[in-house]
């Protein structure tokens, strides 16, 4: 090939090129962003709406449902849920991965903005799924000393942290915040005809900045300003408030109320190790380094926390995705370097030489540098997939050069120069390793056009591979032929012979013709093994991504409703206790009073708590931590519910990767509710009996006692009120009233709440003796305006899409897989012959599984498509192409056999490793094919052509196929945390790669002589004049040697082992003779 020639005879300039790539390389390595996983972002939108003082109910009918309708057909739009609680309306869209988020924000706004919802309800706010709104960093804080200094320590490191580069916010947890309490006194407030509305509505008038026109002075223009500022607990005292009729004095607002600066009500209680904490989390930069971030962050705490002002805080990190990323991407280096290593060592097996492995060798440095440059230009991160990519590639990156380095020292063997030998050998292999190299790659093309979670997962890990095997095949064949060309010397003897001489040649020369022979039976067992094969693996079951050990879990805690905040702590404290005993347990912090949940629709409970819990480092500990959590759940449970028996418990995982280990999850929907409640009971019941399921738990939830208040019209319009002053009166009695923002001189800033004494409100009785001021300034007890009772309420209702909706969340055990807990779950339900209105739908992994498998069986559809059309661009043919296809069946026995032996479902890393086996496996296919035609051209008989392309060329396939499988070992193996997302992938190529390798040296020949005129009817056979049947291929092997050594008939060999008679050989073959002579003359008489 002309571009090896060139750097065959341009040496220098060869090396200098190297050396240019390999600075280039390093240099990019530098500047690629380190990530867990390539960025996902779905397509994911909110719209929350805050509604102050309305009931679930009233916001489901006055700004729920009004917002789903308005919503309903957005385009693009695949699930809308809602979640409507006291206070407020969460209303959650899915819309399909081809759509982007930024492109239907703009209609989203539009929508909601024209929609009419509640006069007292906020305005809604469209928000988009950010990944960067979630913590990258969770850490607590604690200290020796008192909860008040620890908050002010605390408060001034969160505003250095928050300086760090790429840091978007640092924000504190459990802490107390401080308010400046107006209580007031109800009677003085009724001698001056006040309300509560009244003295709110006069602090709001004394605390003004407003801006006016201009005026002119002096020749300038200038801005106004009116200013009235409250800036201390004493100048609120003095506010005036009105005068006193009986003698006209000024009544302050001292005088009507006590005004306090005192700490809010607790409502939350953060400990870290059972000892009082607060929880810091950090949010980073959306374009930043998460594993920079991290480590910047880590470097500023650690110097913040050495000075002798910080000296008594003590930290614990909880979570730092930057660290586990750290870790994970190390480990996967680490593999990749295992599996250069072995590769290696495969090299000097097979070669025996020191010179021949080192020159193959700079194959996989140099591709693997020339890859970072590739990844650096592409916008690309390092990430556990991308790395993933170059281990899965290791092994394949020297197979181009092994095939070129090998057939150049076949050369060398015959006598030739090096450099003669570098150019001949190289130019014979060339456009065999270019046709193995693009069918490799073909395979990639339908997974960078599959939109959705696989495109966005697997482009990056796609290119990367592709990046990494034509930079293998530059090196092929620029860079091992220049330098075969100056190391490598002539053998003193002929290799070659020697080694076409070994008995293993001759073993393997005796087996390929038994199987030519035999072509029948041969097919036939192949065939009946793939079925086989094809069978076991709908027994292994599937996942959606394997499960990642992050040494991270949480322990979610819910009592029943009502239950108020000390109930919770005690129950914790249980739980904790337990906690405390286990040593492969590094930290737990527990948040009593809010959850993730919580978190994230800006609610809390008293009855609901969340444990943090990191476990010690992976080598410090025996167990996983899923196994953790299966061996401690029921002690976990069993402490909780001895603390509060209305406790339940749920332990939960979620990975980085944003998927929910060893949990279905699934949506019951029906308008009716009593058909829904009862179709919930019927699978709740059936489900917990079910082997292998740990828990089953709904977002259902229990009604809760209410103080229910109705308001009787006809009397409050007698009274001259309406409902909605009875309404906010009540809500500001019970709930106070943030009347101003106050700043004092250190600008410190406290919340002005003004309220009752919570006695007014401890009870129904004091409740219905509230006094509600009627227009005339008189009043009215509430009792008189409304009926109060006590009822019960939902406290939140559920939707999924327009229609009322239980989410069901099933645990199963780490021993079986997402695929068979499906299977029994759906035969579960599909027995209970629930009511045709009740819709099931699943979620969650199951759902991301079903549409991925979609997407990946088109893809590996397309994959073969394309591989065939590559090669038969490269072979100028159809035919050859379609016979080498029939590797692909092969290595279904190796994958079946790999992923049951080691209990591996299919998930999306093992079928990404199926398609990518796809492309290698017919590499092998192609060497041998390329070769038999070279042999054919040469003019040797198709069957003779067969027989030495085994022979010739089972070395170089074998060593290719071994160090691609030492070079993925690593990778099956699973060494380290991080390790197991791409751990099937390794299993799965390992495997097929070991079944199609050894079948494809006896069935592609097979196949090849069945589509081959000549050896098509291979095994035809003549009768003797005494009646006995010969196979044709003896009588043959005996005709060409007599014709070519022109052999008598007393020097004609016997056949091997054959008892045919001497003398109907001789027969047969004078018959032969005359047949041929007889066409000869034909041939010369017509022309």
């Amino acid at each position: 090939m002309k571009i090896s020639n060139f750097a065959i005879r341009r040496p220098v300039f060869t090396l200098v090129s190297m050396f240019l790539v390999i600075i280039l390389g390093l240099v990019s390595l530098l500047n690629i962003p380190l990530k867990l996983i390539p960025e996902i972002n779905p397509p994911i939108g909110v719209v929350v709406v805050n509604y102050p003082g309305a009931g679930p109910t009233e916001v489901v009918e006055k700004v729920t449902k009004p917002i789903e309708e308005s919503l309903s057909t957005l385009p693009g739009l695949t699930t809308m849920s809602s979640t409507s609680q006291e206070n407020s309306s969460l209303t959650l869209m899915q819309f399909s991965w081809t759509t982007s988020i930024e492109d239907v924000e703009s209609e989203v706004q539009s929508r909601i903005d024209s929609t009419t919802i509640a006069e007292d309800a906020n305005k809604p706010r469209f928000m988009k799924f950010d990944p960067s709104q979630f913590p990258v960093i969770q850490l607590s804080l604690s200290t020796n000393t008192d909860s008040a200094t620890l908050q002010e320590l605390a408060e001034n490191l969160v505003t250095e942290l928050n300086k760090v580069n790429g840091v978007a916010s640092v924000s504190l947890g459990g802490t107390i915040v401080e308010e400046i309490k107006v209580v007031l006194d109800e009677e003085v407030l009724k001698q001056y005809t006040l309300t509560q509305q009244d003295i709110v509505d006069i602090l709001r008038a004394n605390s003004i900045s407003l801006p006016g026109n201009t005026v002119e002075t002096e020749g300038k223009e200038l801005t106004t300003r009116v200013i009235s500022t409250v800036n201390s607990v004493e100048n609120l005292q003095q506010i005036n408030i009105t005068k006193n009729p009986a003698n006209g004095e000024t009544v302050t607002l001292a005088d009507v109320a006590d005004v306090s600066l005192a700490p809010q009500e607790e409502n939350t209680i953060t400990r870290a190790n059972q000892e009082p904490a607060l929880l810091v989390s950090v949010l980073q930069q959306s374009d930043a380094n998460t594993a920079e971030v991290s480590e910047s962050f880590r470097t500023e705490l650690d110097d913040l926390l050495s000075q002798e002002k910080y000296e008594e805080i003590e930290s614990d990190v909880l979570f730092d995705q930057g660290d586990f990323i750290q870790i994970a991407i190390g480990n996967m280096s680490n593999t990749l370097i295992l599996g250069g290593l072995f590769a290696m060592l495969v090299l000097f097996f097979f070669l025996r030489s020191v010179k021949s492995p080192l020159i193959i060798g700079i194959a996989i440095p140099y591709s693997v540098i020339v890859t970072f440059v590739l990844m650096y230009f592409s916008d690309f991160t390092l990430n556990i997939l991308t790395l993933g990519g170059l281990a899965l590639g290791i092994g394949m990156l020297v197979d181009n050069a092994i095939v070129v380095i090998e057939n150049i020292y076949r050369h060398l063997s015959m006598g030739k120069e090096p450099k003669e030998a570098a150019e001949d050998g190289t130019k014979e292999v060339g456009t065999a390793i270019v046709a193995s190299t693009l069918t490799t790659v073909a395979v990639f093309l339908p997974v960078v056009f599959i939109s959705g979670i696989i495109g966005q997962l697997f482009t990056e890990f796609a290119f990367t591979i592709a990046f990494s095997l034509f930079a293998s095949l530059f090196v092929a064949l620029t860079v091992v032929p220049m330098l075969a060309s100056k190391f490598l010397k002539t053998p003193r003897e002929n290799i070659e012979v020697k080694r076409q001489e070994s008995s293993f040649m001759k073993s393997l020369e005796g087996l390929t013709k038994w199987s030519l022979r035999n072509r029948a039976l041969v097919l036939v067992l192949t065939i009946i093994i793939t079925a086989g094969s094809i069978f076991g693996l709908t027994t292994v079951g599937t996942e959606f991504l394997p499960s990642s050990d992050e040494g991270f879990f949480t322990v979610g805690v819910e009592l029943e409703n009502g239950a108020t905040l000390s109930e919770t702590e005690k129950t914790v404290k249980a739980i904790e206790e337990v906690l405390s005993d286990e040593t492969e347990v590094d930290v737990y912090v527990s948040s009593i009073g809010s959850t993730q949940d919580g978190a994230y629709s800006g609610t809390g409970s008293a009855n609901e708590a969340e444990i943090y819990v990191k476990m010690k480092e992976l080598d410090n500990r025996t167990a996983s931590t899923f196994d953790f959590m299966d061996e401690h759940k029921r002690e976990i449970e069993s402490a909780a519910r001895s603390a509060n028996s209305t406790a339940e418990v749920s332990l939960n995982v979620q990975s980085s990767s944003g998927s929910s280990p060893n949990t279905l999850t699934f949506n019951v929907k029906d308008n009716n509710i009593n058909q829904l409640n009862e179709a919930v009971e019927r699978i709740t019941v059936a489900l917990r009996d079910l082997e292998d399921i740990t828990e089953v738990s709904t977002d259902l939830t229990e009604t809760i006692e209410e103080v229910q208040i109705t308001v009787d019209r006809d009397k409050a319009f007698e009274q001259g009120l309406l409902p909605i002053q009875i309404a906010t009166t009540v809500n500001d009695v019970t709930r106070g009233t943030t009347a101003i923002q106050l700043t004092d001189e250190n600008q410190s800033i406290y919340p002005v709440n003004v309220g009752y004494d919570r006695e007014l409100t401890s009870n129904i009785d004091q409740l219905s003796n509230l006094l509600i001021k009627k227009p005339d300034n008189s009043y009215i007890e509430l009792s008189q305006l409304t009926d109060i009772q006590i009822g019960e309420g939902p406290t939140t209702i559920n939707r999924i899409d327009q229609q009322s909706a239980v989410q069901f969340t099933v645990k199963f055990a780490t021993t079986t897989n997402l695929g068979d807990i499906s299977s029994k779950v759906d035969a579960e339900i599909a027995d209970l012959d629930l009511s045709d209105e009740t819709e099931i739908t699943f979620g969650g992994d199951r759902e991301l599984l079903e549409s991925s498998m979609d997407d990946l069986g088109l893809a590996f559809v397309l994959a073969l498509v394309f591989i065939y059309l590559v090669m038969a661009a490269q072979f100028e043919s159809f035919k050859h192409p379609f016979v080498i296809m029939f590797t692909v069946p092969l290595m279904i026995i190796g994958v079946a056999i790999a992923l049951t032996a080691t209990r591996t479902p299919i998930g999306l890393t093992a079928f990404i490793g199926i398609i990518v086996l796809a492309g290698i496996v017919v590499n092998n296919a192609i060497v041998l094919i390329d070769y038999i035609n070279q042999k054919k051209e040469a003019g040797m008989k198709t069957y003779d052509a067969i027989v030495d392309a085994v022979k010739e060329r089972t070395r170089p396939i074998l060593m290719t196929a071994t160090t691609t499988i030492l070079g993925l070992l690593p990778l099956a193996i699973g060494l380290g945390e991080g390790s197991e997302m791409n751990q099937p992938m390794g299993i799965s190529v390992i495997g097929g790669l070991i079944s199609s390798t050894f079948l494809t040296l006896f069935i592609i020949p097979i196949v090849y002589s069945l589509f081959d005129k000549e050896t098509r009817r291979l095994n035809k056979k003549y009768v003797t004049p005494d009646g006995q049947l010969i196979p044709a291929y003896l009588i043959e092997e005996r005709f060409e040697k007599a014709v070519e050594k022109e052999e008598t008939e007393s020097s004609l060999p016997v056949s091997q082992g054959q008892q045919y008679k001497k003398q109907d050989m001789v027969h047969m073959l004078e018959e032969l003779l005359k047949i041929v002579k007889d066409e000869d003359k034909d041939k010369g008489n017509k022309e």
